[in-house]
């Protein structure tokens, strides 16, 4: 299998949709009734949730007029979120085939279908116009992307001149090797963390100039260590989850990546970088 394929096949769970609705309905909730809100406990597929998103969506400066890119769209809670608060257009592009396909439905029940487009594809090659976008963004994605030059070119492409480019991922902060299954990986195959300094360099060789630079590892031992109680409490996990989506090992990898973060193997960090004139 290739690498794609076995990526796409770490994050397939099957009847994503049929199981997000039969959680719902334990809430007193259905399709015509969920908000985005409602499903930000269960799309928001990065460390932080909705809290992270904000944050770094928030200094893109988005405006009614702007189409916006997301590289590694998932379940669309972003990209949800994005057109809700901000009103404009979002491309997702993702290379698993049931997020896409779920997306689309969740993107139905709450009435974004028209300002929200989600492709199946790899982020390495996209099908997109040059310069076809006013910003774009990517959380917790370049993980499971060996080859970030070829990215982050390819991003530029589709990027307009003078536009901000946000990457939210997790990056190796030490040389040791990480404790496996985590949320993004079985194993060493199909992961692909690499330093803050590998993503600079690339995204300099891409056209970009670097903006701003931020780790987030004490946020983001907070969030697992909440995420821990949550999915392992006495009761099980609550109805609507990342535990749906991480399936059965859910508790594993996210003690596996609490184990990696505070040991200082890896941590998530923010990147702001800018396309250049060219």
């Amino acid at each position: 299998m290739s690498s794609n394929g076995l990526v796409e096949e770490h994050y397939t769970s099957g009847r994503l949709v049929q199981k997000i609705t039969t959680a719902l309905a334990t809430l007193g909730k259905a399709p015509r009734t969920v908000t985005i809100d409602d499903l930000a406990p269960v799309d928001e597929f990065h460390i932080g949730g909705r809290q992270a998103t904000e944050e770094i969506v928030g200094q893109l400066n988005l405006s009614r007029n702007d189409h916006v890119l997301e590289i590694g769209s998932g379940l669309g809670g972003a990209a949800r979120f994005v057109a809700d608060r901000f009103g404009c257009r979002v491309s997702g592009i993702d290379l698993t085939g049931e997020y896409v396909e779920t997306g689309r439905v969740l993107n139905e029940w709450v009435g974004l279908a028209a300002r929200i487009a989600f492709h199946h594809g790899s982020a390495l090659d996209t099908t997109f116009d040059d310069a076809a976008f006013d910003a774009a963004y990517m959380l917790h994605v370049g993980m499971n992307i060996a080859d970030k030059e070829r990215l982050f070119a390819e991003v530029a492409r589709v990027l307009k001149p003078g536009a901000t480019f946000a990457i939210y991922d997790v990056m190796t902060t030490g040389g040791e090797t990480l404790d496996f299954p985590v949320p993004w990986a079985r194993g060493p195959e199909t992961s692909a963390v690499a330093t803050p300094v590998a993503y600079k360099a690339a995204l300099t060789a891409g056209g970009f100039e670097i903006v701003a630079e931020r780790n987030r590892r004490d946020f983001a031992i907070e969030f697992f260590e909440n995420l821990r109680a949550r999915t392992v409490r006495a009761d099980g996990p609550p109805p609507l989850g990342l535990h749906m989506v991480m399936g059965a090992d859910a508790a594993t990898k996210i003690a596996n990546m609490i184990g990696d973060i505070e040991e200082g193997r890896v941590a998530p960090v923010e990147i702001f970088a800018r396309r250049g004139p060219g």
